[in-house]
């Protein structure tokens, strides 16, 4: 006897990666562009797993992901508007950077200290 292991998919709703860039951009308040700039990809990667054409490369899936508990976590203190404006800001936490740099070149964990900070009220 065979067994049909079904996928259950929500119609409309396109795949897991569009889904994650979908929620980034709506919580971050970033456009494509500027999400590919943050991955350090190009806009037609992005444009590629949106469409599901492609899957990202470990390393860039691992970005993403971890890109995506940024934005949750911003999300939490900020608008979309004034997340995205945060993001690409200079800040005196990170020696006058803007987190975009920082999560540009991987370095997402000292740009979610920084959060962890805003969230604690330990630095306005």
């Amino acid at each position: 006897m065979k067994i049909k292991i079904r996928q259950r998919r929500i119609k409309g709703k396109g795949n897991a990666i569009a889904n994650r860039l979908e929620g980034i951009q709506q919580s971050i308040g970033v456009t494509s562009r500027e999400m590919a700039q943050l991955l350090a990809t190009t806009p037609e990667t992005v444009s590629r797993w949106r469409a599901g054409k492609t899957q990202p490369q470990p390393r860039l899936r691992d970005r993403l992901l971890q890109l995506g508990w940024l934005a949750n976590e911003l999300g939490e203190l900020y608008l979309p508007e004034e997340a995205r404006l945060w993001i690409f800001s200079p800040h005196k936490m990170i020696e006058g950077k803007r987190p975009a740099d920082r999560i540009r070149a991987g370095d997402i964990e000292s740009v979610l200290r920084i959060i962890a900070q805003l969230s604690d009220g330990a630095y306005v």
